[in-house]
């Protein structure tokens, strides 16, 4: 299969008609040209018959399969289910209201035929309300940029493109779909992004709103602490515990200045509770972390987990030839030592 195209979808009946009929357009010209491809339509616990009419349209489309959610889970579920069960080499997950244009996935392969490993689409001409959408989006993809160290215009495009050996390091929780490409970058893999076209809603209600942008800064802020201090989390709370125990200790420094120099009274000294509190909220931070590193040892030790990941699987070296290993052992007497054998 050379490409999966994973669709979520949440209470879309009125959109999935016309996408049905664009998917065909599009899979029959993407297999005229002997490519291979497979849609996964994943229902995320839809409440208003996008259901029953997804399972209706996929009869009679081979390409299509529909995944039902037994709850709504969210979009991240609903595209981590879609990830785990394609088969394409290549996944492309893009949104069921019709905003996302099909046409543009073979530039996107075109792009990942050019050797990078991640590509996101930017939605250069957005076509959605700029106070509410547009402004709010603007801001979060700056400040990713900058937290992350990946500049891309536009983090919350779900058109993408990924290689699928990537996705499968890649662990989706809360609504961290649109960070894939920061935990591709810090995977060592390469990332573009691509101008997507973008269409205005016509169909159905949009399920998203400012109350989102919250969810996605508290989100950036997991993914950032993951990404530098997940084997290290001393160095992120050790640092801290050291500079609240210093600034106490220098506390306790000015109290004891003011008291033999000022005559000032120590218990009278709102420095000295200041200089107690920040040294124990040091050693507790510092006491986090070390449990941290304990935690981190059983996370990665009890489930073999590495730290690492390969570019490229080394070649395995050739086992010996038992035939010759047992005639070369006959021949010598317990204890010897064969005369080219290396010591």
């Amino acid at each position: 299969m050379d490409l999966s195209i994973v669709i979520p979808c949440y209470n879309e009946v009125e959109s999935l008609p016309r996408l049905a009929e664009t998917l065909d357009c599009f899979v029959a010209g993407f297999e005229k040209s002997g490519r291979q491809c497979e849609v996964l339509l994943v229902d995320d616990g839809s409440t208003d018959g996008s259901r029953a009419l997804g399972a209706e349209l996929a009869v009679g489309r081979p390409y299509l399969r529909q995944l039902s959610l037994r709850r709504n889970f969210g979009q991240t579920a609903a595209m981590a289910a879609g990830f785990d069960l394609a088969r394409g080499q290549i996944v492309v997950p893009m949104d069921a209201d019709l905003q996302n244009d099909p046409e543009d996935i073979p530039r996107l392969m075109d792009k990942i035929d050019e050797g990078f490993d991640v590509v996101s689409g930017w939605r250069r001409r957005r076509k959605d309300a700029w106070l509410t959408r547009r402004l709010p989006s603007a801001v979060a993809n700056w400040f990713i940029s900058r937290v992350g160290g990946l500049r891309l215009h536009d983090y919350g495009c779900t058109l993408k493109a990924y290689r699928r050996e990537l996705l499968q390091h890649i662990k989706l929780y809360g609504e961290m779909h649109r960070f894939i490409p920061l935990h591709a970058k810090w995977s060592g893999a390469r990332v573009t992004e691509l101008e997507v076209s973008h269409h205005p809603r016509t169909l159905g209600r949009s399920k998203y709103g400012l109350g989102r942008t919250f969810k996605v800064l508290l989100d950036l802020i997991t993914v950032k602490f993951l990404g530098d201090y997940s084997t290290k989390p001393l160095y992120f709370f050790g640092a801290m515990g050291f500079f609240l125990c210093l600034a106490g200790v220098v506390c306790g420094g000015i109290t004891l200045v003011q008291k033999y120099s000022q005559g000032a009274w120590v218990h009278r000294n709102p420095l000295l509770l200041l200089a107690v509190f920040l040294f124990i909220v040091g050693l507790l931070l510092v006491s986090m972390g070390l449990l941290g590193e304990l935690l981190v040892r059983i996370y990665h030790e009890a489930q073999g987990k590495p730290i690492y990941l390969l570019a490229a699987t080394p070649p395995e070296e050739s086992a010996p030839d038992p035939d010759a290993t047992a005639g070369s052992s006959a021949t010598q007497t317990p204890g010897s030592t064969a005369p080219d054998e290396a010591p």
